[in-house]
């Protein structure tokens, strides 16, 4: 009796030991995905911002408006792509997304560096208003971003690592978010 015990034993304790490594990275994927959902939640805020800061800005800079709709066509281009948890192994797809929400941030650099040479817009309460929260909004989405791309280290690793690689089946690694080449340049802004 103490024999079937011990082997029945011997034969369980491994696999709970599978099973909660396979738990582990169910929940490692989970954390992806809950993160991406943030990211995509903050970058969401950002568009939703864009709209009234151009229309704050144009009521002040009339004069500017290549600049605006810059603007306005970057964050045009940037909510047409849209990715979701299931694309986040495809590198293209990841690539394409970052590369449009790179330009919009490129384009805003450009309407931050505006307001510094034109102080009558500087002084608008309203166009300070927005920039706080579009700046306080371009913190959170790098943020987001850090948080994202640990949550994808973490889930790589378990489906990298064994038992994870075994367990791991048929998913595939994440792609982590990147910075884009051109934004270690400063925003070139022609008056």
């Amino acid at each position: 009796m103490n024999r079937l015990r011990a082997r029945t034993l011997s034969l369980l304790l491994p696999l709970l030991a599978l099973a909660a490594c396979d738990n582990g990275i169910i929940d490692n994927e989970q954390q992806v995905n809950t993160a991406w959902g943030n990211l995509q939640s903050q970058y969401q805020r950002r568009a939703d911002l864009i709209p009234n800061l151009v229309e704050t800005v144009k009521a002040a800079a009339a004069h500017e408006k290549d600049t605006l709709t810059a603007v306005i066509q970057a964050r045009n281009s940037a909510t047409t792509i849209k990715l979701d948890a299931a694309d986040l192994s495809d590198e293209k797809k990841v690539a394409a997304f970052q590369q449009a929400q790179g330009q919009l941030a490129q384009t805003l650099r450009q309407v931050f560096a505006l307001s510094e040479s034109y102080p009558e817009i500087r002084a608008n309460q309203n166009f300070r208003d927005l920039q706080v929260q579009l700046e306080g909004t371009e913190n959170r989405i790098q943020r987001a971003r850090e948080v994202y791309n640990s949550a994808v280290q973490t889930f790589n690793s378990s489906i990298l690592r064994w038992p994870g690689r075994w367990i791991a089946g048929s998913r595939k690694a994440k792609m982590p978010f990147e910075a884009q080449p051109s934004a270690a340049q400063a925003p070139t802004v022609r008056f």
